[in-house]
Parts: C-alpha cells; structure tokens; sequence
C-alpha cells in the first residue's frame, strides 16, 4: 500500500502500479463473478471486468428493459446471461448491484446460493449497516465485501474507456476465507477504479447518504435554484441567469478545480472575482453547515435510509418520482438549461 499525506492526515491506499491488473487476473483466476443488476452501477462494473479479462457472467430478470440492454451490450443468453437465481449458482462472487430496495426484495432468493467460501460484494454499504431495517444477514462463512465507485457506472465506464479510472473506497465486513483482502482489492482494480481508499460499510453508507443529500446533487441544486431565482428577480434574463448560475460553473470552472484545486482556482480568476470569493466563502459554508449537521444526524439515525426503505417499496413509487422530476425538469433554470445545451458549439 501506498501512504499519502492528505492535508496532514496520512492514508493509505491501493494504487494501479502496485497492484497491476495481472496481479488482479491472477487472485481471480478461479472466480466466477456474477454481476445481479444490470441499472447503475451493473454495465459499467460488468463490461469493465469483462474487458479486463476477468471471467464474468449477468444475472438479470427475462423480459425485462434490463435484460433487453444487458443483450444489446454483448452478453449473451446461455453464456454469459442468465436469470438471477442460475447466475447467483454459477457464481463464486455475486455482485449484489441492485437498487437497496432491489435487495431487500431479493435477499431471500440470492441468500440460498450463498455457499461456503463464496464472496458477496456491495457497492453500496446501506443493506449490511442497517440489517436490522432490510434483513441482509448473510451467512458467516462467506466473505462480505464492498467496492464503491466514487461516480456513477456510467462515469466508471467511461473513464474506463478513456483510459482512465475513478477512484472508489473498499471494505471488508466478513472474511471468511482469509482471501477477502485479496479479493476486493482485486475486483476494485478489475472494475476500472483510479486508486482504492479503504473504509467501513457503515462509513460508506453515512458519507454516501450525505453526499447525495448534500453537496453532489441536493445541496447544488437548492444552491442553483435560490442563486437562478435572484439573479431572475433582479431582472437578468433566462440565459444570463442560467449561464451565470450553471453553465460557467459546470463546463469551465469545475473541471479546472478538478485537475487543478479551489486554490488554484482563487490565484488565476481575476482579482475581483477573488476578493469576492475569499470574502463570501466562510458565510456560505456558516450558513450551510448546520443544515449538513442534520442532514448527518438524520443519516446516522437510519431514518434517511428508513424514509428511502418506504418510499422506495410502494407500489406507486416511480409514478410520484416521475411527478417531482417533471417539476425539476419544467422549472425554468432547466428549461433555460436545454436551450444553452443545444447552443454550445460542437467539438471540432
């Protein structure tokens, strides 16, 4: 393992060079992976492994958009694709990628096929850390692994193919074998990730729920909606706004702080655009931070992930989801979003 000074607080984590994808090859010699779901995480994990040369199958309900996509991708029925409980036999390690809701409607059926000496690995840490709200107990005499991605599959899969990786945490929760070490950092390699950082289900679980909620997808958005709405209300016009809110952050500033860092940022803007920001900064963050202190109690009391458990399992879930996603896609910022996109220039 390699150790890094983050800031002052020494980690260590698994790079590429020293633990090269033969070495990975070489633990999963023997190793069936089957890959349960085929939604987020599923086609980008799967076709990396594939394309990495690690013998890997898909379990996936017949008749279903998911199997039809899992065809279209190259997997092949009696071969490659089967349905979930024959996977779950022919696997060694099952990949439970489902939705959580998924697996807690699973669990009974993926629990028969684990054996002793066989690996159950999770991308997400939500069914082992609140066991006592989905009822995934897994037996004790397989290994309980987790490698989570640190972006979504269809990140993983492309960066993949740009010859890059996306970094992604690893866990052991049970080591039956005494391979589980080897084996998830094997997987983590084979599934096209950058570096491995290691953590704890429950870690993952709580830092995963509150990044959600917060600063990768809930926080922006509430943070784009008041700042669109001023700027609208103060005159500015729908593409002003729009370009002022989104556009300049999203396709020139956030891949600059990505390569380069905030603080790189701050001493190449103009001076004006750094005094306002060394001045603003600490009264957003006093601002926003007792919101995120909530937001992580709520986390750590498991009632995000119980409101998840049963909102996600009534019956007209994905009917009241398509209603608050039409609200955000007719709002105006991101109707004013599509216009922009369409006017960006094509790359040369």
């Amino acid at each position: 393992m390699a150790k890094i000074n983050f800031g002052g607080v020494i980690e260590e984590v698994v790079t590429r060079s020293e633990f090269p994808l033969e070495k990975a090859r070489e633990v999963l010699k023997d190793e069936t992976v089957a890959v349960i779901g085929y939604g987020v995480q599923g086609p980008g994990q799967a076709l990396n492994l594939k394309d990495n040369g690690i013998n890997v199958i898909v379990g996936q309900r017949k008749d279903s958009k998911t199997w039809d996509k899992a065809v279209a991708d190259g997997w092949e029925p009696g071969k490659t694709l089967f349905e979930i409980e024959e996977a779950c036999e022919r696997g060694t390690v099952i990949q439970y990628l489902l939705s959580d809701a998924g697996q807690i409607t699973l669990w009974p059926t993926v629990k028969k096929y684990l054996t002793p000496g066989k690996a159950l690995y999770f991308s997400h840490g939500f069914g082992i850390t609140y066991k006592e709200r989905t009822g995934i107990v897994p037996p004790e005499d397989v290994d309980v692994i987790l490698i989570a991605p640190k972006g979504s599959g269809t990140s993983l899969r492309r960066m993949f193919l740009e010859g890059r990786g996306l970094n992604s945490s690893y866990a052991i929760f049970q080591d039956a074998t005494g391979r589980a070490k080897e084996r998830v950092v094997a997987l983590g390699i084979g599934v096209g990730s950058g570096y491995l950082f290691e953590t704890t289900f429950k870690r993952e679980v709580y830092s995963d729920l509150t990044g959600e909620r917060g600063s990768l997808m809930g926080a922006i958005q509430g943070i784009f909606a008041a700042q669109y709405e001023v700027l609208r209300a103060n005159g500015h016009t729908p593409s002003e706004a729009f370009n002022e809110t989104v556009e300049e952050l999203t396709q020139s500033l956030m891949p600059l702080v990505a390569e380069n860092g905030m603080d790189w940022m701050y001493a190449n803007c103009s001076t004006t655009a750094q005094r306002g920001a060394l001045d603003w900064w600490k009264k957003f963050r006093d601002a926003s931070k007792p919101v995120f202190e909530e937001l992580y109690a709520e986390v750590a009391k498991g009632n995000e992930a119980q409101k998840s458990i049963d909102s996600n399992s009534k019956s007209d879930y994905r009917e009241k989801l398509e209603e608050e996603l039409k609200e955000l896609r007719e709002s105006e910022i991101w109707q004013a979003g599509a216009e922009v996109r369409k006017l960006r220039p094509e790359s040369p």
